[in-house]
């Protein structure tokens, strides 16, 4: 069962007693490096993962402490998956750095040949294609590789969450993973997630069109270049 933060009172923490628990945060992927996104931006992100923090602490007092961490594009646990957060510059880092020092666990979350084959999927649907019976077996390929990739992730979490304990997902927000019935999901969405979709797609629509405008201006010094 999936539920809102928001819809936890203190009547219904005795719902979750003795149950696995899940926490399960937005994981926001950006298209351009973290430090090329503007200031305006870059502060509502942080603000964002503030208000993660906030909300993920209002449920530990509620529910008990995070035991266990799960990071989409995370193949190793431990140090080594929190100094791969760090050189990423991963905006969850501090979040997860802090969780780990006060005794939660960084979980193996995907299978490095699985994350690795759909990446190299990925990149093939992205390039021209002239046969769309290329396409459409690329297509077929990529979702399979991206089925086993979240049914992994699904087992890992299954493995590790114990009874009475709660885990903590950041995951893109249009994954497939397919969660244990016994597992209680709780969403977290804080108010700058929203935020700063706005603000994604004011600033795409612009980039676009300076590029637009941009080609355009191009190509008219191209038309009046007198030939050679």
């Amino acid at each position: 069962m999936t539920e809102e933060l928001g819809r936890i009172t203190r009547p219904a923490v005795a719902n979750y007693r003795g149950k696995r628990k899940l926490l399960l945060a937005p994981l926001i992927h950006l298209a351009a490096a973290p430090d090329a996104i503007p200031p305006e931006g870059a502060a509502i992100l942080n603000r964002y993962w503030e208000q993660v923090d906030v909300q993920v602490r209002a449920v530990q007092n509620a529910l008990g402490s995070i035991s266990h961490i799960y990071h989409e594009n995370v193949p190793e646990g431990g140090a080594d998956g929190l100094g791969y957060l760090e050189a990423t510059g991963q905006g969850s880092h501090s979040l997860i750095s802090g969780l780990a020092r006060n005794g939660a666990t960084l979980e193996t979350t995907e299978s490095m040949e699985i994350l690795a084959e759909t990446l190299d999927w990925q990149r093939c649907l992205m390039q021209p294609l002239m046969s769309r019976e290329v396409a459409t077996r690329l297509q077929e390929w990529f979702a399979d590789a991206n089925q086993r990739r979240y049914a992994f992730i699904a087992s890992a979490i299954n493995a590790t969450i114990g009874d009475d304990e709660t885990g903590l997902l950041l995951i893109n927000e249009r994954h497939q993973v397919q969660f244990p019935a016994d597992i209680e999901v709780i969403y977290i969405a804080p108010p700058a997630l929203d935020e700063f979709r706005r603000w994604l797609q004011n600033w795409t629509e612009n980039r676009q069109r300076q590029m637009a405008e941009q080609a355009d201006a191009d190509a008219e010094v191209n038309t009046d270049a007198p030939a050679s």
